[in-house]
């Protein structure tokens, strides 16, 4: 009995242990705050608070009144790994909570803080010591890892998964034992033994041998994704177990509950509920395992927020902001969030929504909107500014889409940062410029490309005159400084883990410069300076500098494509920086009011007719229509729309509608069956099929004059260049192309088209195979027009960079010079852009930045600006050095090859195009070619031209079907034609050869070429077995 007794009292003794274990984590904890030198309480965890060196670099304002007790537990964790000595790993979803966490602990224990935000291009250097010139001496700055050890600071690692794998175990010694070799020769050594050091040397002696002491206060903090549910590099094996890591899962139901209630008092708690449950559904391991991204639980309270300022405002479309899941998703996924959402009714709050903007009362940096929702007025307080605006160029018109857009981004941007989804050229562009005209903002684009670097988005090295190193603003951060509204232009274009290095900006706005500047949110930095009883510029002599009140960041983004192989930029992480809409493409009712607000003078007939091409398009279900009608975007019908008010009657208007269709679409290069789908389109609406025939024309069907100061081509008519100031065209003389160009009628057809877009200011795109005469039409039209170009050959090494700025080396000091386009747009030249199908898309995207907003950033700092009002803008921040004004006389020629093999380069169309009046060039008509060739070669036999011109249109023809790869072209035949012209007693046969040995050593194309020759009476590969006499 005894022994019975013993093992039940030692079950119960283990029963009662694991229970106190279990329930370790439900026991209520409090804290105790200290308000000087003390200790911090946390349940009966207690810290020891000591009075900070530098109060500046604490945490300020991130705990609230009243802190939940799951983040008590967190605090707790954090503060016994810190009395142990001890690194550690706080791991969970995205989302600002850990990194909150962490703050909140340092601000606790009032203890400073050093924070780096790690992405894929974070070097060495950037964590321990980089090294600056400073008048003829280079020299080195500690960097975050070294200031943290030295000063006994906390670092704060955050994005660990972002980081390269050969750069984080820079660290491992440090985290380790707490000791570093620096470039610049000291060593960082443990405080036990440095100190055990000191005891027998002076401290004279501890400086001689370069030994610095490692503060014993001295943690790391690091901050990461699990990997590989998320995006990232796994962690490496060494680094990881040097931390002790924590789970920081999302808050407990309850607490996010809790907070809700208390963002949106007003609204019904069942309503609320429901949302939160809906939400946190969508981020279960049931939900994760059908592929569908974690619904950003972080923003909810920025929605209550929206739903506090309108009560009526609809449950899906206010959880579309967050999780815009009909973007995001294919059909199965699409599926299970509408089952989430039916589960959860919330799709009983739809119905007619009606709201619209009655009043907007600016006062400083604050504004009030005044708006009706179904009926109900109300008003809620938004950020602006105060910049001066032009007010006499008013190019949008405001759809009833428009304009609820306009309300849903004025919501939004009263509580977050928001970005614009739509695709390309549906009006993003313009809608952000009316908004921020709403505002009185003036917009700061930042174009995102494909290798954007962290220093690109954040700051950049400058070399001054004398050689030293500075640092400069990209306009990302001049707009956080002086109250701009940020465009960040391309957001799917950019690497996630660059785009990371934001969060910080988004979340807390709060930032940390490459150079150690600190932007601080404005009333963290007021309240700090006030109870700190320090001054601005004391402020700012700690590196702290205020981040302006009406700052905010607008992203603007294509369409994520579900179902696709390549991985989906709109993922996990990036749903919790921004607010979403989506600006779905306007239907044909909506782009007929832009049309006849725009162009008032246009027919309706005309307009009806064009829309009904892109409607019927849009709405067909044949990929290859849907293909076409990407380039019958909003912009591009704008454009022809423009075209046809100014030079089409009302007796031909369908067949322009028609050929302006066929070249937007470039047809002359579709594919057969696509080609046959845009023709059937065209019949259908009742248009021609083909477009205007310019093979049969000849010179006297179109006549090109100039004189009396003007151009005319036909019936367009443009004063020459320079004819107003003659002291300017005297100064540009040496930059206006003169080449030798023999007139046929297709290319003065084509010139004609290009002066009929060059009146109306666009800039144009050529698009053509090899050798079909593209420089030359340039060329020849620039010289008739007497207008100076600047020409710019693309490859595939071209950089965003080198578009805008060239660096040279004088006197051992970086000197930027300006490119091809600086000069250009500075001059009012026309800029020449060989080859860019050659360059990749993410660098040429720079010319869309530059042609769309009319803005630019350059390499040296400088800026391109097209309204004047922004010279008065700039002119507060940035010394009028440093502004170009884009002179209004700039055009831009683009040259581009055809898109598909055998080119090998990239579809600049396609990315493109849109931006651009595009013409299609093609080889000239038989009767043109044969003119041209002529007095390219006067003595050469005319029965020999025309043999050419035979042959290589039946070549033509054979790649136009596919049946050879290489599309032979004009500077072929002319280059034949020039030999034969100065070497007349060479064979055509041999001269011939010099084009197709080439192909030497491919029978079969050699074979198909030989017997196309042979057939117009070109003896190619002929041999003597060949030759065969008639009888007598």
């Amino acid at each position: 009995m005894l022994r019975i007794y013993m093992k039940q009292d030692s079950s119960l003794r283990r029963l009662n242990r694991l229970s106190k274990v279990l329930n370790d984590d439900l026991r209520q904890l409090t804290v105790v705050r200290a308000n000087h030198d003390g200790v911090v309480k946390i349940g009966k965890t207690e810290i020891p608070v000591t009075t900070p060196n530098v109060p500046q670099y604490v945490p300020y304002e991130y705990l609230p009144e009243e802190l939940p007790q799951s983040v008590l537990r967190h605090l707790r964790w954090i503060a016994q790994k810190d009395l142990l000595g001890q690194d550690i790993f706080l791991i969970g979803p995205p989302g600002p909570l850990r990194r909150v966490l962490a703050m909140q602990y340092l601000e606790l224990t009032r203890k400073e803080a050093e924070y780096i935000s790690l992405s894929r291009d974070t070097t060495e250097n950037d964590l321990k010591q980089r090294r600056e010139m400073r008048e003829g001496s280079s020299f080195y700055i500690d960097q975050c890892a070294v200031k943290a050890a030295i000063e006994g600071r906390v670092l704060i690692l955050e994005g660990i998964e972002k980081a390269e794998r050969n750069v984080l175990p820079a660290l491992n010694n440090l985290l380790e034992n707490r000791e570093m070799q620096l470039d610049d020769g000291r060593f960082l050594m443990h405080p036990k033994r440095y100190d055990q050091l000191l005891k027998d040397n002076s401290q004279e002696k501890m400086e001689e041998w370069k030994l610095v002491r490692v503060n014993e206060n001295f943690r790391v903090f690091a901050l990461g994704l699990p990997v590989p549910k998320y995006r990232g590099n796994p962690l490496d094996p060494p680094l990881r177990s040097r931390f002790q890591a924590r789970d920081i899962y999302h808050l407990s139901f309850s607490d996010q509950l809790q907070a809700l209630y208390q963002c949106a008092p007003s609204i019904d708690s069942s309503r609320i509920a429901e949302i939160l449950s809906c939400a946190t559904t969508l981020v279960t391991q049931d939900s994760s395992n059908l592929g569908l991204p974690d619904f950003p639980l972080d923003n909810l309270t920025s929605a209550m927020s929206i739903l506090e300022k309108i009560p009526s405002y609809p449950t899906p479309e206010l959880l579309s902001l967050l999780y815009p899941h009909h973007l995001l998703l294919n059909k199965e996924g699409l599926s299970a969030v509408e089952d989430v959402y039916q589960k959860f009714n919330i799709h009983n709050h739809t119905g007619p929504f009606h709201i619209r903007i009655e009043r907007v009362e600016k006062n400083g940096t604050a504004a009030q909107v005044e708006v009706t929702a179904d009926h109900q007025s109300h008003s809620f307080e938004v950020a602006c500014n105060d910049h001066m605006l032009d007010e006499d160029i008013n190019t949008f018109v405001a759809t009833d889409y428009h304009a609820r857009l306009l309300v849903d981004m004025l919501l939004t941007h009263s509580t977050k940062d928001f970005c614009i989804i739509g695709g390309k050229g549906c009006g993003k562009t313009s809608l952000v410029r009316e908004f921020a005209k709403i505002l009185s903002y003036r917009t700061e684009p930042l174009l995102m490309y494909q290798d954007m670097t962290s220093r690109d988005l954040l700051q950049h090295r400058y070399t001054l005159p004398n050689g030293d190193t500075v640092w400069k603003f990209s306009p990302l951060i001049q707009a956080t400084l002086d109250g701009s509204l940020a465009v960040l232009d391309g957001l799917d274009r950019v690497n996630a883990g660059t785009l990371s290095i934001l969060q910080r900006l988004v979340h807390d706005r709060e930032i940390t410069l490459h150079d150690g500047m600190r932007l601080l949110q404005h009333d963290k930095y007021d309240s700090m300076r006030d109870k700190l009883g320090v001054t601005d510029q004391e402020m700012n002599e700690r590196s702290v500098f205020r981040i302006h009140p009406s700052f905010r960041m607008i992203g603007l983004a294509e369409p994520p494509k579900p179902g696709t192989s390549a991985q989906q930029w709109l993922n996990s992480e990036l749903l919790t920086l921004f607010m979403y809409h989506h600006m779905a493409p306007l239907n044909s009712a909506q782009e007929s009011a832009i049309i006849k607000g725009l162009v008032p003078n246009l027919p309706s007939e005309v307009s009806r007719d064009l829309l009904a091409v892109s409607e019927r398009l849009r709405s067909s279900t044949d990929g290859n229509a849907r293909s076409l009608a990407s380039s019958l975007s909003t912009r591009q019908l704008i454009r022809i729309s423009r075209r046809l008010n100014a030079y089409t009657s009302s007796s031909n208007y369908k067949q322009y509608i028609s050929d302006a269709v066929h070249k937007a679409c470039l047809s002359r290069f579709l594919p057969p069956l696509t080609r046959h789908t845009l023709t059937d389109v065209l019949s259908s609406c009742d248009l021609p099929e083909e477009p205007i025939l310019t093979k049969h024309l000849t010179l006297d069907d179109i006549s090109c004059v100039v004189e009396g100061g003007k151009l005319t081509i036909d019936n367009v008519s443009y004063p020459l260049y320079g004819s107003d100031n003659a002291a300017e065209q005297s100064a540009s003389d040496a930059k206006i192309p003169d080449i030798l160009f023999y007139d046929n009628a297709q290319h003065l057809m084509v010139m004609r088209d290009m002066l009929q877009d060059y009146v109306l200011g666009e800039h144009i795109l050529l698009v053509g195979n090899q050798g079909v005469g593209k420089n030359k039409v340039v060329d020849r039209f620039l010289h008739l027009l007497n207008k100076p170009r600047e020409y710019l050959q693309l490859h595939r090494d071209t950089t965003v960079q080198s578009l805008t700025v060239q660096p040279t080396v004088r006197n051992g000091i970086i000197v930027y010079e300006d490119s091809a386009l600086v000069r250009a747009v500075k001059n009012g030249y026309a800029l020449v852009v060989d080859e860019a199908d050659k360059a990749p898309i993410h660098v040429t995207c720079v010319l869309k930045s530059l042609l769309e907003s009319g803005r630019a950033s350059l390499a040296d700092g400088r800026k391109i600006v097209t309204d004047p009002n922004e010279l008065a803008n700039l002119s507060k921040t940035t010394s009028q050095d440093e502004i170009i004004l884009m002179h209004p006389d700039f055009r831009m020629f683009v040259l581009a090859n055809r898109p598909g093999f055998p080119f090998l380069g990239n579809d600049f169309f396609s990315s493109l195009g849109d931006v651009f009046s595009c013409h299609a060039v093609d080889n000239p008509s038989i009767a043109s070619e044969l003119h041209m060739l002529a007095q390219y070669g006067p003595s050469v036999p005319t029965a020999t031209l025309k043999k050419l011109v035979a042959a290589f249109g039946e070549l033509r023809d054979m790649a136009d079907r596919g049946l050879i790869s290489y599309p032979y072209s004009t500077r072929e035949v002319v280059n034949i034609v020039k030999h034969l012209e100065q070497f007349p007693d060479d064979g055509i046969a041999s001269v011939v050869q010099n084009v197709f040995d080439f192909d030497a050593y491919k029978k079969e194309a050699k074979e198909q070429l030989s017997s196309v020759m042979h057939k117009h009476g070109i003896p190619v590969g002929a041999k003597p077995q060949d030759v065969h006499l008639s009888k007598p």
